[in-house]
């Protein structure tokens, strides 16, 4: 390896070990102020199901629940910094049409995943916890740990936010011309399939009907993406 090289490789890592010191940084920040709205945050994620009981068996376990959610939020306040931070470190190996793109597109992420987010809060949340709530409730009845209610509800907050991502990923894809009209469409039947498996793996449920709540959507995104495939990149 050549000494101009090297000092490329080590520049590069001196950037990667900047950008997450950064990131590191700004979540330390964020965790005294998501700490101030944890109180506030348990009682949104409590709405979904009124009058639910949770219950604790270990001595530490509300505590680390509670410090639990505090870092969800923190990583929630932070991430629009960590992203930045991370179409920084990769943007001196995107052209300048890579770069306009790049930038332009930035503040939809935020909104998609947002919008992600309220869907399945709104949306996905009620009919699956009351599914999973009444399911034998004639032979016994739930008595759930708060650690299990809170990590099912963020995980499904989580991986929705991020599946509304899709048309803007498969947008940008084909703006730096990896994607076309041919092979979005070609890989519309596997589409199709990935997003009920998506959709069973999402979903703390077994019945097909929460299932479909979310591979539906991911089917109406992959083919709202395929239209922004086809307003990218106009077939010749």
């Amino acid at each position: 390896m050549s000494a101009e090289k090297r000092l490329t490789v080590l520049g590069h890592l001196r950037e990667l070990r900047s950008c997450l010191l950064r990131s590191v940084i700004a979540l330390v920040i964020a965790i005294p102020i998501a700490y101030f709205f944890t109180d506030k945050i348990f009682a949104i994620l409590m709405q979904p199901v009124p009058g639910l009981h949770l219950i604790y068996t270990e001595i530490t376990e509300m505590l680390g629940i509670y410090l639990k959610v505090t870092l969800y939020a923190a990583v929630a306040i932070a991430f629009p910094f960590i992203v930045y931070q991370t179409v920084m470190f990769i943007q001196p190996a995107m052209t300048r049409r890579e770069k306009v793109y790049a930038y332009t597109l930035l503040p939809l992420i935020f909104i998609l995943f947002i919008s992600g987010v309220l869907f399945a809060y709104f949306v996905l949340l009620p009919p699956a916890l009351n599914f999973l709530l009444t399911f034998g409730g004639d032979i016994a009845q739930p008595m759930i740990k708060v650690d299990n209610y809170i990590s099912v509800l963020v995980r499904l907050l989580f991986w929705i936010g991020m599946v509304f991502e899709i048309p803007l990923v498969m947008f940008f894809l084909s703006k730096i011309g990896i994607l076309n009209t041919e092979i979005v469409k070609r890989f519309r039947p596997w589409a199709y399939v990935l997003a009920f498996v998506l959709g069973g793996v999402i979903t703390p449920t077994f019945d097909p009907i929460n299932q479909s709540l979310v591979a539906v959507p991911i089917i109406i995104l992959y083919e709202f993406g395929t239209l922004l495939v086809g307003i990218a990149r106009p077939k010749k």
